[in-house]
């Protein structure tokens, strides 16, 4: 360990909320430091408090100034708040401060948010197995509330949003994409949606098209509440926040958020697994000159890919 840091100190700093700690741990977790892995398993049994949102929906539609005005909400109630964000563009990444991002600065100042970007460094693992430790690390330090931000474009990001508790999808007039992408049922279907910059000309239509997308899913028990909002502004933070506590209390007296816990857990195990065991395969294919050979001849068309997928199981895993 450097710095005068021992496994032992970052546990009982984590425990404790200390701030440079957990900045210290999640940087151990983005480095696959072994040290990060005793951590985690330290930790783990202590986790479980923090009700964790995800934030998703397409660059530039003002996920993180809603995500600035929740933050301010929610601390006006004495809630501590974890940030994650996998964002690139996100004003949570490095130079958040600059230009009409200093809204933030509040939150970087108060010892009561810890705001992490995820999104702009490289790592040695999965981004989404980062993020999930990063969180644990957040929920042992005691943080009632994390907020996750991301695209939700690629697999990675998908990953991440599956280990919160509620999903907010956020959109904003114009972006046809993601309505597309909900009809086409590409999107998975949000616990809550915002639609924000309600002062847009064409809000009201999309939340009326939004709205017939959801009335096609009849089956559901939830039905996802449709909110108005200016993130600058603060409008339409109150109700947003109150939706997404309606949609914690309907898990709760369902008896739901256990059981969306332990299927978005044992979902993260076995994408973690999926990744790692892709990456071992990719290696030992790279590494191992017949096992090339294999992948030359079905380029060449004189192997078919299931026998090769076959041999190559059954050398690197010994799996028939």
């Amino acid at each position: 360990m450097t710095r005068g840091w021992t496994v032992e100190r970052l546990v009982e700093g984590v425990r404790q909320g200390d701030r440079r700690a957990l900045a210290r741990a999640i940087t151990l977790i983005e480095s696959s430091d072994p040290t990060a892995y005793e951590l985690v398993r330290e930790l783990y049994p202590e986790t479980g408090q923090a009700y964790a949102i995800g934030v998703t929906g397409p660059p530039g539609v003002g996920k993180s100034s809603l995500i600035s005005a929740l933050v301010r909400h929610v601390r006006e109630r004495d809630a501590t708040v974890g940030v994650i964000s996998v964002d690139p563009s996100s004003p949570f990444t490095r130079g958040a401060l600059l230009g009409d991002r200093i809204r933030l600065a509040d939150h970087f100042l108060d010892p009561e948010v810890f705001i992490r970007s995820m999104g702009t460094r490289g790592h040695l693992g999965g981004l989404a197995e980062a993020t999930l430790q990063a969180a644990l690390l957040l929920d042992a330090a005691g943080k009632d509330l994390l907020f996750l931000e991301t695209v939700g474009a690629g697999q990675s990001e998908v990953e991440i949003i599956s280990i919160a508790d509620t999903v907010l999808l956020v959109l904003m007039p114009g972006s046809g994409d993601s309505i597309q992408a909900l009809k086409a049922g590409i999107m998975e279907i949000p616990d809550v949606i915002a639609v924000n910059k309600r002062d847009h000309p064409a809000a009201k239509t999309m939340v009326n098209e939004v709205r017939s997308i959801l009335a096609l899913d009849t089956e559901a028990g939830w039905h996802p509440p449709i909110v108005l909002t200016e993130a600058v502004k603060g409008e339409g933070i109150d109700e947003l926040w109150s939706k997404i506590e309606e949609h914690r209390a309907y898990l709760q007296d369902n008896e739901l958020l256990a059981e969306r816990r332990a299927r978005n857990l044992a979902g993260e195990v076995f994408a973690v697994a999926s990744a790692r065991a892709k990456g071992h395969l990719e290696q030992a294919v790279g590494d191992d000159p017949e096992l090339r050979r294999l992948l030359d001849a079905v380029q060449r068309r004189e192997l078919d890919p299931l026998t090769a997928v076959r041999e190559i199981l059954e050398k690197v895993f010994k799996i028939s």
